[in-house]
């Protein structure tokens, strides 16, 4: 029987890039964010604003994961390998978005669930001992990544609940998902315009989470850009230790000035003394 030859992947960029730790992580926690907001918007009243916010989420999760299966699709050497040997269409069907007839599609995003379950084997001792070391050797790159996913989290959650809070007080300003979205971004920067502001009990305490958040974020971004930008102290250099047998170290001018200079008091002050011995 002839022997079949490995499969080489066609893409190695994309192959590297759909197996790297950092890739891995960002789709785990959009899977697990997606099946969050997927979660509550079953439990919100539909056509309100918070529903409507909550979908617009939603929907660009679809939009990540349709890119991911796409990706999957164009790494794989055997399309089938992905599509059905690991059920690669569960993640086509649970990264439908819902444009306009959401009563249809909300039911499939329950297939998301299969990420999880080929995901999960990320998650076992040998691999987190990897993922360990690897967050260790590159910490510059980690920090940035799960500080850029913090910032993403906490605007995309506050947003959400500070509409839901103000959607019911018909006295606020926010309430809309763009006017939510707005504030949030502008409230994490530690900008604060005022032209929008929660006026509720739930809208401010909100607003404290992610003035707090906002400032951490701030700092760890500026740290990490520190770090980009400032390089490291050079050591000073030691001087080299003659070796046996080698040449001698190099000499600098001056002090090869001063060696001649020495030598020659010497052979002066020898010849004096000659001189004086020879005229006794």
């Amino acid at each position: 029987m002839a022997v079949q030859a490995p499969t080489t992947p066609r893409h190695p960029r994309i192959t590297g890039l759909l197996n790297s730790n950092s890739y891995i992580i960002v789709v785990l926690i959009l899977t697990l964010f997606s099946l969050a907001v997927m979660a509550v918007q079953f439990l919100l009243p539909q056509d309100t604003e918070t529903w409507k916010l909550v979908n617009f989420y939603n929907n660009l999760t679809c939009v990540f994961f349709l890119i991911d299966f796409a990706l999957h699709m164009i790494a794989e050497p055997v399309k089938r390998d992905y599509f059905i040997g690991q059920r690669g269409y569960f993640d086509l069907l649970g990264s439908v978005p819902s444009f306009g007839f959401s009563q249809y599609t909300a039911i499939l995003r329950i297939f998301r669930l299969s990420r999880l379950f080929r995901l999960r084997r990320f998650l076992n001792p040998e691999n987190r001992e990897i993922l360990k070391n690897e967050i260790l050797n590159n910490r510059g790159s980690y920090a940035a990544l799960l500080t850029v996913l913090m910032a993403m989290l906490v605007i995309t959650t506050a947003s959400i609940f500070v509409l839901f809070f103000e959607s019911q007080s018909p006295d606020a300003n926010i309430t809309t998902g763009g006017d939510s979205i707005w504030w949030s971004v502008v409230t994490i920067t530690t900008v604060g315009y005022g032209d929008k502001y929660p006026v509720t009990t739930g809208g401010r305490l909100t607003a404290v989470f992610v003035m707090f958040s906002g400032v951490g974020i701030i700092g760890a971004l500026a740290s990490i850009l520190a770090s980009f930008l400032i390089p490291p102290p050079k050591k000073a250099e030691e001087p080299a230790e003659p070796q046996p047998g080698g040449n001698p170290p190099a000499v600098s001018g001056p002090a090869v000035e001063q060696e001649l200079a020495a030598v020659k008091t010497e052979l002066v002050a020898l010849r004096q003394l000659l001189e004086k011995r020879e005229g006794g």
